[in-house]
């Protein structure tokens, strides 16, 4: 380890789609000689383990949750609740604050990364550590939602929110609908975490911080990050687009689905995939299942059971078991993913546009639907769609939110068939895209970047 390595600290939201894109950057990290103290709730550790490709940079330091009432006794992370005690949860984790007091003052590192805990920045400061707040999010997601100039303005109202705040890129190719307007209004204003509106929190972490971060890429997101830029007075540091390689004792598809994914022709299969956290309602779940039986192709669902149903297998429609029978598959366990995508029969994926799943479809060869369940999926799928017209949204009811196995069926087959306008245009410019994020020279260059920052923000 070089003297110019730095010692830094992570301590991300209690949450998979947190916990792992944080782990790929310290990897990153860790490769360039960094020693990274990675915070994480106890029970947890074993479960990303696996990902640590540089155990001995690498340091996982483990957090005990403590009991809020409320909370199931062995609740670590929002995949062990439902979204309703996401709140407490977060208080949860406002409670181990005393207890980080004490890691850094032992530890003494000479940054640390986090999220939500927006009372990190208050501890360092004492300490005389830099924070940095880094967000796995969009940028356009927070430009839109909390930049300075929407705060100045003064306006979160649901008729507000459907404008983009002032100032805002491109301000016609990211609109809102009524009811995502009405489901930000909700989310901004609702308390998360020992009583803390969850806008305020947000704004607490970026406005207290030394530096702002965030897992994004200019290629993507290039007129986002200057927005930022151009708004928040501090450091902006930007990761590039990190995902890790798996390591060789992960290569290997299963074998059930090398066995079934053979059985088709390539790039014939739909995967759809909604994420750790997302569960429908069962009258959704059962549109969306039935939109990919409608859509005409072979399809693998990896879906969490919906609310109110014990097992996929239990919500789903009546005769749909038998119907789809040697050409269909809805599965309510864990799926390697990256595998899946990279498998030469499939040829779309239908995703809620999670970060590291998103990463991981525009660098794969099948093409993109996009399904956005919550707040920064939905501008981000918009920026995609939208802007870079690499892939194809989901329609839904302007006033409801809700879509149906007609619009389901639409869009896959929009990307699906060869022929149409809108899939050649997604096709092309999807190949363009996932030919510069696989470029080494730039991922590398974005790390490089990113830890001459760091050394800067040090001094």
């Amino acid at each position: 380890m070089g003297s110019s390595s730095l010692h830094l600290a992570m301590y991300p939201w209690f949450a998979f789609g947190h916990l792992t894109p944080w782990l790929y950057l310290s990897n990153k990290l860790a490769q360039k000689g960094h020693r990274i103290s990675f915070f994480i709730p106890t029970n947890t550790q074993p479960k990303l383990e696996p990902l640590n490709l540089y155990p001995d940079h690498i340091t996982f330091v483990p957090v005990a949750v403590p009991h809020v009432d409320g909370l199931p006794s062995d609740a670590e992370t929002t995949s062990d609740v439902p979204s309703t005690l996401y709140p407490h949860l977060m208080t949860a984790m406002d409670r181990t604050e005393s207890l980080i007091e004490l890691l850094l003052r032992d530890l003494k590192p000479d940054i640390v990364f986090f999220d939500f805990a927006f009372w990190v920045p208050k501890l360092t400061r004492n300490l005389g550590i830099k924070s940095i707040h880094y967000c796995v999010t969009s940028t356009a997601a927070v430009g839109y939602i909390r930049s300075p100039a929407r705060q100045r303005s003064g306006y979160h109202s649901e008729a507000d929110l459907m404008q983009p705040p002032p100032g805002f890129p491109v301000p016609s190719s990211i609109l809102l609908h009524v009811h995502e307007a009405r489901h930000f209004a909700a989310v901004v204003n609702m308390k998360f975490g020992s009583d803390v509106p969850f806008l305020d929190r947000l704004l607490k972490s970026s406005g207290q911080s030394d530096a702002l971060g965030y897992w994004a890429c200019r290629e993507i997101e290039g007129s986002y990050i200057d927005y930022l830029v151009s708004q928040f007075e501090k450091p902006v540091l930007i990761s590039g687009p990190i995902l890790v390689e798996p390591q060789a004792s992960t290569l290997n598809l299963e074998e059930k689905w090398v066995q079934w994914l053979g059985s088709f022709k390539a790039g014939s299969v739909i995967y759809c995939a909604l994420g750790s956290e997302c569960k429908l309602t069962k009258d959704q779940f059962r549109e969306l299942i039935l939109g990919l039986e409608f859509s005409g192709w072979p399809f693998l669902a990896a879906l969490k059971p919906p609310f109110g149903a014990e097992s996929v297998e239990a919500a789903l429609p009546e005769g749909l078991e038998e119907r789809i029978k040697g050409k269909g598959i809805v599965h309510g366990g864990w799926v390697q993913q990256r595998l899946i995508l990279g498998h030469p029969s499939i040829g779309c994926f239908v995703t809620h546009c999670g970060s590291s799943s998103l990463l991981e479809a525009l660098r794969s060869q099948c093409q993109l639907v996009m399904l956005p369940q919550m707040v920064d999926q939905i501008i981000t799928a918009r920026m995609m769609g939208n802007n870079l017209k690499v892939g194809v949204e989901v329609e839904k009811g302007e006033e409801d939110g809700l879509f149906t196995k007609g619009s389901v069926s639409k869009a896959v087959r929009t990307v699906m068939e060869v022929d149409s306008e809108v899939g050649r245009l997604v096709r092309a410019n999807h190949t363009k895209l996932r030919a510069l994020l696989l470029n080494e020279d730039l991922q590398s260059s974005y790390i490089d970047s990113f830890c001459e920052k760091l050394k800067d923000l040090v001094g």
